[in-house]
């Protein structure tokens, strides 16, 4: 699709930044709004708290997890938006399903579906936007397209809030459905054929695919050192499903008033996270030898202490806020120099499936596993008459999240040229 002048939608890397961002934080509204409605509809399908559980964490993370690095290989090989288009068209149609579920089976079913589509957005985004910006504005750009995971969060709790009042939870599930489908129409307008690429810039049928990326990762230390620890950094996500427990339990804190401030705080700093983290990664990258890779090295090393400290400070005093607000800005904040790290490093040709890998990676190793091992470990402990049990695991999700700065240092010192490639080709643009 092309203009008048000549220009195609491609050269509107702004507004393509807006449309791609639009979608991630409707898709985050949809994966969450099954928690902001919870109370109304495990009460009116009668699920037990493990059912609940079950939807909200091993439906999503195998659909989601999976189907990424599916989707992401066909993105490689054929068109972007239209796999794009496609998952859009998919969780906007089971959102809306899943306000027509009777009993646990048939959310199940919806859900997982939901996930299956949601799994197109991120990895053919990621590789588009990395197409349409300059080096220099790459990583900021990412992190701009992640500030859809906080929004995403917190609008589902308002929605949940506001318009569910009046119009319950089926109708606000089938709205955002119908609001969705809309979507799909313009993206397939939009012009991705990836079919007439060379060979190296096109991606192999899947299973062919997933044995290049993995001789991909088997070759490329850096690549495979920044995948580890960015897998470790989403450890913070495990603890967080426990910090409310944690603070009500054995921090004394009202059950109410921290949900509410949690909220606020993790919408605020997990925002800041993302836009300034890709920010700063494009403004310093330039100036190390290790680019993204040292830029991430530095993150960590500043803010994973006082994640730590945040663990045995006074509750409610100011290392104690200082500590969780750093908890929610880290792992946003990588995302940006992470995600430019995965597309500069891997062959063009498998940029989307790649990501995708990683998605699947995260979601099994760090939150379907993290969880359960958080979970299954406090208890064991809180049996065994241990008073503080959650706070022994959730320190140790915090040393997990801490020892990813091995990996990105290590990644940062690879020698690896393309690591600086990106760096030179910024400084010759200036």
């Amino acid at each position: 699709m092309s203009t008048s002048n000549g220009t195609t939608w491609k050269d509107r890397p702004g507004a393509i930044l807006i449309g791609l961002l639009f979608m991630h934080v409707l898709a985050h509204i949809d994966r969450n709004m099954l928690l902001g409605f919870s109370p109304q509809i495990t009460g009116e399908l009668s699920l037990s708290n493990a059912q609940y559980g079950f939807l909200t964490g091993a439906v999503w993370v195998l659909s989601y997890g999976f189907m990424a690095t599916f989707m992401g290989s066909l993105a490689d090989r054929f068109s972007r938006t239209k796999v794009i288009a496609a998952g859009v068209l998919i969780w906007s149609v089971c959102t809306a399903a899943s306000g027509f579920a009777q009993d646990f089976g048939q959310m199940v079913v919806a859900r997982f579906l939901v996930a299956s589509g949601e799994a197109a957005l991120v990895p053919a985004a990621v590789s588009l936007i990395a197409e349409v910006f300059s080096a220099q504005r790459r990583s900021s750009a990412v992190g701009v397209f992640f500030v859809g995971i906080p929004l995403g969060i917190g609008l589902a709790f308002v929605i949940a809030g506001s318009l569910g009042v009046t119009w319950g939870w089926r109708m606000t599930f089938m709205a955002l459905g119908v609001a969705g489908v809309g979507l799909t129409f313009p993206l397939l307008l939009l012009k991705d054929d990836r079919g007439n690429l060379a060979a190296a810039e096109r991606g192999a049928p899947f299973f062919q695919q997933l044995r290049a990326v993995h001789g991909v990762m088997k070759e490329c230390k850096p690549l495979r050192q920044t995948v580890v620890g960015f897998v470790l950094v989403h450890f913070a996500f495990a603890g967080l499903s426990f910090v409310q427990l944690w603070l009500v339990r054995e921090r004394g804190f009202d059950a109410a008033q921290i949900a509410k401030q949690m909220g606020g705080l993790q919408i605020v700093f997990g925002t800041l996270g993302a836009i300034l983290g890709g920010i700063a990664s494009d403004r310093l990258f330039k100036r190390f030898k290790g680019g993204h890779a040292t830029v991430v090295t530095l993150l960590v090393l500043f803010l994973a202490p006082l994640m730590l400290t945040y663990r045995f400070a006074a509750p409610g005093s100011a290392l104690f806020y200082v500590g969780m607000c750093a908890g929610f800005f880290l792992p946003l904040a990588v995302y940006g120099p992470c995600l430019t790290l995965f597309q500069t490093l891997a062959p063009a040709s498998m940029r989307s499936t790649v990501v995708g890998v990683v998605m699947l990676l995260l979601n099994v190793v760090a939150i379907a596993i993290g969880n359960l091992a958080v979970g299954a470990i406090s208890d064991r402990l809180t049996k065994a008459g241990s008073t503080q049990g959650l706070s022994t695991v959730l320190i140790a999700t915090d040393v997990l999240v801490a020892l990813s700065l091995w990996f990105f240092w290590r990644a940062s010192l690879s020698g690896d040229p393309r690591l600086g490639a990106e760096r030179d080709k910024s400084i010759v643009a200036h």
